[in-house]
């Protein structure tokens, strides 16, 4: 055996299950894809690592580090397919899940309806106890009643229960008790408790968290035991760590315990990579957007810094957890095409996935998508797809794109297939626009930063409408998810809720609350055998004016002081001020959460340099590619990417090929490729 040690990333998309290797010794990266399998991404998984291993003269011995990121708890609440759970509720609050908030969506459109409960009324138990907003015990808990529950909720084959009891997050003592009769008495059933799941005030959204954790939790636990086989069966000993949305890495077992913090995993993982290749390469603000087989997710990195968010919706249910800001359109490389009512074209957001896939994957698929339009331009070439792993039928897209799209419309077929690709890059750009203004940017001042396997395939048209001075194409783009696992650390957050004011008193409450903090990490360190040199902390403030609604995070500096309040307070009004245009310096400042982000170091890939022999770039074939009314039909030069060494130069028109992805370059485009290989794609000047 060899003494190279191997690092994994894997991420699991709707087409695609991509992987990144890389030599921990040498920093050598690889890169592999395989049709996911949406019925067990875990079969996927085990596809491509026998693949790869053997591709590459692996022993699976050496393989060290395994990351993932999964979309298996997003896909459970996307299809609804899991069975109800059952919720022990503190008594009059059994509705508070169905009752929501006000707002809406769409405010004037009455047609829309709430996703709904995940737990049906029956299954929804009240229960007498009653902790006052103090954390004080105002009437004890009721424990017939809460055995009474449990055997109902059990002979009606419940799989999973979730505790929410008011005010649990300033004591959890009843939760507890209630939790210890669900694992006598349901002794298989998934159990979620408020107080571990999300230990900070407002009733709704804990209520919320907590039972999609429920939700999702006994097929993660299943998902997670397969994947581990399934490792162990090919003989790699180490055990994987799950990528979750705030662009960190879980254990296995806390991945398993807390599967809603792993819902935006994915996208977490590739915004992560982004930021790291960006920055390393010099440009530390980007509108960063991947496009998938099945969706397009935009992001926007500020200083080399992806944005947070602390709440958001998924799939219609609101998930409270600390994740990286993304925002997700249903436009993919597999989004179907089609003519609605009114005879106007769409595109997305139903999409062919990875099985049936495009109609030219020649997989049963009947539907023409974005991947179809693009081979029927030119712009594919049918035997470059996965390294010529899939072939692509040509004749049957161009059949099918005739008769669904181009005669209906008494279109050209070009004209029909440049029409699916114009709408989709607008959806996509419209995207990227309300990213930006959202945090009154210009996409002006921002490179546009594109990956995913059809993200440079429509970069160009995108940054028509976006209008940015730049678009980065960082190597192997389309598994750069894959890659960002690599990139992230072990990290968990930690929070508690104390409403105080930031004074003296309050603020003693804070240093107090972070101590505790610390403790819980550091046992959770110790768990997962961080050692000493490698953890770090950070720290942040949730706070807002004395009578607002909603609180913004302040990051507090890397060593707390008692003294530290009048920092914190002079930076709230900078942040207030900057998020909203004004400030009330007069005003009290009530801080509600104090959160610990606990990290864990790993070691990182060295960055990729580009080859330095400066060789004119070798045209590897031609072939007619179509670029719009505005070009027409193109006789153009195919370039294989891995050819183009430092500061090579590529006027359009140009096709650049790849493993993951292909870029295109219109005519009034150049490309050049940086020191770290990217390609810099501007308009000619």
């Amino acid at each position: 055996m060899s003494d190279n040690k191997w690092k994994i990333g894997v991420d699991v998309g709707g087409t695609f299950t991509d992987f990144t290797l890389l030599n921990d010794n040498t920093g050598e990266l690889k890169f592999h894809k395989v049709p996911s399998t949406p019925e067990d991404p875990s079969q996927a998984v085990d596809k491509g690592l026998s693949e790869l291993t053997k591709f590459y003269d692996i022993s699976a011995f050496e393989i060290e580090y395994f990351g993932h990121g999964t979309t298996v708890a997003l896909n459970m609440l996307l299809e609804r397919r899991a069975p109800t759970i059952g919720l022990l509720t503190t008594k009059g609050f059994r509705d508070v899940i169905e009752i929501g908030r006000q707002t809406r969506p769409h405010l004037y459109d009455y047609t829309l309806k709430r996703a709904p409960p995940l737990a049906r009324r029956v299954d929804r138990k009240e229960i007498t106890e009653r902790i006052t907003a103090d954390g004080s015990i105002l009437t004890p808990i009721n424990m017939e009643e809460v055995e009474l529950a449990v055997k109902q909720l059990g002979t009606r084959g419940i799989k999973a229960v979730a505790i929410c009891f008011l005010h649990a997050y300033l004591n959890p003592d009843h939760e507890i008790l209630a939790g210890e009769v669900v694992r006598r008495l349901m002794p298989d059933a998934f159990l979620s408790l408020s107080c571990e799941v999300l230990p900070e005030f407002r009733e709704y959204e804990r209520a919320s968290t907590t039972v999609v954790n429920a939700y999702v939790g006994p097929k993660m636990q299943d998902y997670l035991v397969r994947l581990e086989k399934n490792l162990t069966r090919n003989n790699v000993i180490t055990s994987p760590h799950i990528m979750h949305s705030n662009g960190g890495m879980l254990t296995v077992k806390t991945a398993a315990k807390l599967p809603v913090r792993t819902c935006l995993s994915g996208p977490a993982a590739g915004v992560v990579g982004a930021a790291n290749i960006a920055s390393s390469s010099g440009y530390n603000n980007i509108l960063a957007f991947d496009v998938g087989g099945t969706s397009t997710d935009v992001s926007l990195v500020l200083d080399g810094q992806p944005l947070f968010t602390s709440e958001r919706t998924v799939a219609g249910y609101p998930v409270k957890s600390p994740a990286i800001d993304v925002a997700a359109i249903g436009a993919g490389g597999g989004s179907i095409a089609w003519i609605d009512g009114g005879g106007a074209l769409k595109v997305g957001p139903h999409s062919a996935g990875a099985s049936p896939g495009p109609v030219a994957y020649g997989l049963g698929g009947e539907h023409v998508t974005l991947t179809d339009a693009n081979l029927i331009l030119g712009r594919l070439n049918p035997s470059t797809l996965l390294a010529g792993n899939i072939a692509l039928d040509f004749e049957k897209a161009y059949v099918k794109m005739e008769s669904q799209i181009s005669n209906p419309l008494d279109l050209s077929v070009e004209a029909a297939a440049t029409g699916i690709i114009k709408i989709a890059s607008s959806g996509i750009a419209r995207a990227i626009r309300g990213v930006a203004s959202a945090k009154g940017n210009s996409p002006s001042e921002f490179s546009l930063f594109a990956y995913g396997g059809a993200g440079p395939l429509c970069a160009a048209d995108v940054n028509e409408e976006v209008g940015c001075p730049r678009i980065i194409i960082p190597p192997a783009p389309g598994t750069l998810c894959a890659r960002g696992i690599l990139l992230s650390d072990l990290s968990f957050d930690f929070v508690r809720s104390l409403l105080v004011i930031a004074e003296v008193d309050g603020w003693e409450a804070v240093m107090n609350n972070f101590e505790v903090l610390k403790e819980q990490a550091n046992k959770l360190f110790i768990n997962d055998e961080v050692i000493l040199s490698a953890r770090s902390f950070k720290y942040y403030l949730e706070a807002r004016y004395m009578g607002q609604s909603y609180e913004l995070r302040i990051p507090l500096p890397g060593q707390l002081k008692s003294n530290s309040l009048v920092e914190f307070i002079a930076a709230f009004h900078v942040e207030h001020k900057k998020e909203f245009g004004y400030e009330l310096v007069e005003r009290p400042i009530e801080i509600i959460n104090c959160r610990l982000e606990a990290v864990g170091k790993t070691s990182k890939p060295i960055s990729e340099k580009a080859t330095q022999n400066k060789t004119e770039p070798e045209i590897k074939e031609t072939r007619e590619v179509y670029f719009g009314s505005a070009f027409g039909w193109k006789e153009t030069p195919v370039y294989e990417r891995a050819g183009l060494s430092h500061w090579a130069k590529v006027i359009g028109p140009a096709v650049i090929e790849e493993m993951s992805s292909t870029t295109i370059l219109p005519p009034n485009y150049e490309a050049t490729v940086d020191n770290r290989a990217n390609l810099i794609l501007v308009e000619s000047s």
